[in-house]
């Protein structure tokens, strides 16, 4: 019997221990493939992802504990891709002229002379997002945006908001549906290939790696 205003549990999720899926052993299994020179190496951590981790405690508490271990292996399998394995900060070989302002979003105007590029392991973008991000977070997203690259907490933080956001609710169709939930409109139906490919083969790693299977739907 399920009690009135109670999930059962098969949609509250009981999930798994994310420190126990990410232990200093996977994590440095990622950050270590960086080149030496990166800026990432000395930003992105364990600690820095568990603090971030603190504020969305629903993370990795999907379903059963074969789903939940799937959420967090397409999470770390899409920042170890958007960051080159956790060695980039900031979105590589922005146009000078590339704010990504969009002006449609009043409840979030653009500030004159910041850039609202890719910052963050999941590599927040547009000024939409910041904005949004900051006032969920706490941060002055807007004003700010520098602080996703200079604060890694933070930046660990917006990668959640924009995962618990965006990307959960496509997590148990597939990995493929979240591929598209992040670049699809980049990516998918057969815009780039090797980079979808690439996703797939991370995040068959990371399920192999938590002794789980990868499900199906991995395309997009």
């Amino acid at each position: 019997m399920i009690l009135a205003g109670a999930l059962p549990k098969n949609v509250m999720g009981q999930g798994v221990s994310v420190p126990d899926l990410v232990t200093p052993a996977f994590f440095n299994g990622i950050i270590n493939q960086a080149p030496a020179g990166c800026a990432g190496k000395n930003f992105y951590s364990r600690d820095a992802f568990l603090k971030a981790l603190n504020s969305y405690p629903q993370f990795g508490k999907l379903g059963s504990a074969d789903d939940s271990k799937r959420e967090v292996a397409a999470f770390f399998a899409h920042t170890t891709h958007e960051t080159g394995y956790f060695c980039n900060k900031e979105e590589q070989n922005v146009p000078a002229n590339e704010n990504y302002c969009d002006t449609n979003f009043p409840d979030y105007p653009c500030t004159p002379g910041k850039r609202y590029f890719g910052r963050g392991p999941l590599q927040l973008t547009w000024n939409y997002n910041y904005g949004a991000a900051g006032k969920s977070i706490g941060f002055d997203g807007l004003n700010n945006p520098e602080i996703v690259a200079t604060d890694p907490v933070i930046s660990f933080k917006t990668a959640l908001w924009y995962w618990m956001q965006n990307v959960r609710p496509s997590v148990t169709q597939g990995f493929g549906a979240t591929i598209k939930a992040i670049n699809g409109a980049v990516e998918c139906n057969g815009k780039e290939p090797a980079k979808v490919q690439a996703r797939i083969n991370l995040y068959t790693k990371y399920c192999g790696q938590f002794g789980v299977s990868p499900g199906g739907n991995l395309q997009c």
